[in-house]
């Protein structure tokens, strides 16, 4: 760890200003847990609505005349015409439930819904009540048909979101255009994308000027304006000019296919209800069939007149009733609505656990630059001492900052305006956390945070600057600073609003920028504490110092911009990253990715959470209340086998249309 230089000799005390931080962060943040319901559907592929129907017409062609004709087909010689419509239809709808609950079986995973479906229907064939067995598969399949349907659509907003992939790329090669395919460009190769075109990999523009559609990528559908030297992304529309852009990234390495690869991987992270009612139905199954078994064998014992007969009936209606399909199924359901409701709206939620994280958040922590303010620098001011002229100092300043990407470099250079010889600049060395040194035709200069200068032990007679300032010092002699504006997002005071409306008990703002910066924007915004003058290891430190006063059960969000803040990021309850547009960084660490840079959505996370936490509730107490009233009637011999089949597909599909609200 970097230690602090403080120095009695320069007259001043240590503020510091955090630039340059190190942009090399390994991030191993590991959240993959392991799914291994063995629910026979496969939502991986494409839903085909047509193939679904199909086998549920011709096995309701095979179902209705059957229980239209059923005295007529069991008066039949052994019942056979009875038999002979009602097992096949039996076997095509209830086949895939069969082959899971034998596969299951000899995976040695007995007790699960399917065991109680087939072990129910099965029964209810040998006691000669082949309509019921028939209608429990049936509707069972029904149910799952709404099942897909719904997953399909929550699938298909997610899709229609993110359907950016563009079909071709045109080239320009020798002076001519050719269409070829995007996965074939290279890097460094120029693309010419005309109006109305989808911009087909990332890259800069070299020429031309346009307005794009970025709702694919931001949920937002305000056009933004590009311009020459602009970076754009893999699946923007162009709207207006022709754009000659050189590519920088390979088409499977662009923002739009790790976002693409990211919702496919959501559901992946399972939340803790999720695992709560997989862990219930383990121990609630074998509860149920032990229960059926003393239901089906102890009355006809102890109980005068009871036959065997209708009580193995009523203990086949209880594991029907009992079957947990409509939680399994429903449950799940609701966090992935969740999670493309939050895609909708631009917040990339890369798992349910997240959602649930997000309902126990009592500190919500920002980092202030490219956060909270705009991170768009511009020069505001330069001081030159010691002999040295503003356009000396500038050109100085653009010229050391040659190879630097960060913000504040490319401002101080758009500020110099003119070309920069890199044959002046030798020897350049970036140290983290405090700024640069190189040498600029044998002189040595240095150019960072105040920090910096102490570090170096160079006498300077102000440290108590307010803005972001840059010191400049050429061979151990300081030349003056330059002060760089930044200005607050437009929404950054109604982010904080919001959070603390929702019952948000701390905000607080992390940053490198000195103490007077950080006070400032921190009255600005209503933020209830503030850290300044940060090292990047500073902020790891903070964060824990956070975590560990939030209590038992409280999370800790931190927002940052996925780059320099990627430790932090890691290390919080939940990290969310701004900078969607384009921040790999953003994508790869944090758990939860704003698309649209905007603060408030923060806010609005938080809030599409407690939704999807109220609708997933709603399901589990809706279900059990349900299943708990149709087993009391099952045992008494009150419900049916018809009764059992709504209480177990009818409240799945209930539970299923609820939870497509997550969506909206």
């Amino acid at each position: 760890m970097k230690q602090k230089v403080h120095l009695e000799s320069s007259g001043c005390s240590n503020c510091e200003h955090d630039h340059h931080e190190n942009h090399n962060h390994v991030h191993n943040h590991n959240h993959d847990e392991n799914h291994n319901h063995d629910h026979d559907h496969d939502h991986g592929g494409e839903f085909n609505l047509k193939n679904e129907v199909l086998p549920l017409v011709v096995i309701l062609s095979l179902y209705a005349p059957g229980v239209i004709f059923e005295n007529q087909l069991h008066n039949t010689f052994y019942s056979i015409g009875e038999y002979l419509l009602f097992i096949p239809a039996y076997l095509l709808s209830g086949w895939s439930v069969l082959k899971t609950a034998g596969r299951n079986i000899l995976k040695g995973r007995v007790f699960d819904e399917t065991f109680l479906m087939a072990v129910a229907t099965l029964g209810a064939i040998a006691i000669h009540k082949l309509p019921e067995a028939v209608g429990v598969m049936l509707f069972y399949k029904i149910g799952e048909l709404f099942q897909d349907i719904a997953v399909s659509r929550s699938r298909n907003s997610i899709k229609a979101l993110l359907e950016v992939r563009p079909d071709y790329a045109n080239i320009q090669i020798e002076g001519e255009l050719k269409k070829v395919s995007p996965e074939t460009v290279n890097i460094g190769d120029i693309i010419v994308v005309k109006p109305g075109e989808k911009i087909p990999l990332d890259g800069e523009i070299i020429d031309g000027n346009s307005q794009v559609d970025t709702s694919a990528l931001t949920g937002e559908s305000v056009p933004r304006t590009v311009r020459l030297g602009e970076t754009v992304l893999a699946g923007m529309i162009n709207k207006m000019g022709v754009l000659s852009i050189r590519v920088t990234k390979l088409f499977d390495e662009s923002s739009i296919a790790k976002i693409l690869d990211l919702v496919q991987n959501a559901k992946s992270k399972k939340a803790e209800t999720e695992k709560f009612i997989t862990t219930f139905a383990r121990y609630y199954t074998p509860i149920v069939v032990f229960t059926s078994l003393a239901v089906a064998l102890l009355p006809p014992l102890f109980i005068s007149g009871a036959t065997s007969s209708e009580w193995v009936y009523r203990a086949l209606i209880l594991l029907v009733i009992s079957c947990p399909c409509g939680l399994v199924i429903s449950i799940p359901l609701g966090y992935f609505g969740g999670v493309g409701g939050a895609a909708k709206r631009g917040i990339l939620v890369k798992g349910s656990t997240f959602l649930d994280s997000l309902n126990a958040v009592n500190t919500v922590v920002f980092d202030k630059t490219g956060t909270l303010t705009k991170g768009v620098f511009q020069v505001a001011k330069i001081v030159p001492q010691n002999g040295f002229k503003e356009q000396e100092l500038l050109q100085l300043a653009a010229k050391v900052e040659l190879h630097s990407n960060h913000p504040i470099a490319q401002s101080i250079r758009n500020a110099y305006g003119e070309k920069i010889d890199a044959l002046d600049v030798r020897d350049y060395e970036e140290i983290a956390g405090y700024g640069i040194r190189a040498k600029v035709k044998n002189q040595v200069v240095i150019a960072g945070s105040d920090r910096l200068l102490h570090r170096e032990k160079i006498y300077h007679d102000n440290c108590q600057l307010e803005g972001t300032v840059i010191h400049l010092a050429v061979d151990n002699i300081y030349a003056g600073y330059i002060i760089i504006a930044d200005e607050l997002k437009d929404d950054a005071r109604h982010a904080i609003q919001a959070l603390k409306r929702m019952g948000v008990e701390r905000t607080v703002m992390l940053t490198g920028d000195n103490q007077a910066i950080a006070s400032r924007i921190a009255q600005q915004l209503g933020i209830d504490t503030y850290e300044a003058e940060l090292l990047p290891e500073e902020k790891v430190n903070a964060i824990e110092k956070l975590l560990s006063t939030a209590g038992k059960h409280g999370k800790v969000v931190f927002v940052g911009d996925g780059i320099n803040d990627a430790p932090v990021i890691a290390r919080a309850d939940v990290g969310m990253a701004m900078g969607g547009l384009g921040s790999d960084a953003a994508i790869e660490t944090a758990d939860i990715v704003i698309m649209t840079d905007a603060p408030s959505k923060v806010a609005e996370a938080i809030q599409i959470a407690k939704k999807t936490r109220k609708i997933v509730w709603q399901n589990i107490g809706f279900a059990l209340a349900i299943k708990v009233v149709f087993i009391g009637l099952g045992i008494f011999g009150i419900a049916t086998m018809w009764e059992a089949v709504f209480a177990d597909v009818g409240v799945a599909m209930l539970a299923i249309l609820n939870a497509t609200r997550a969506m909206k």
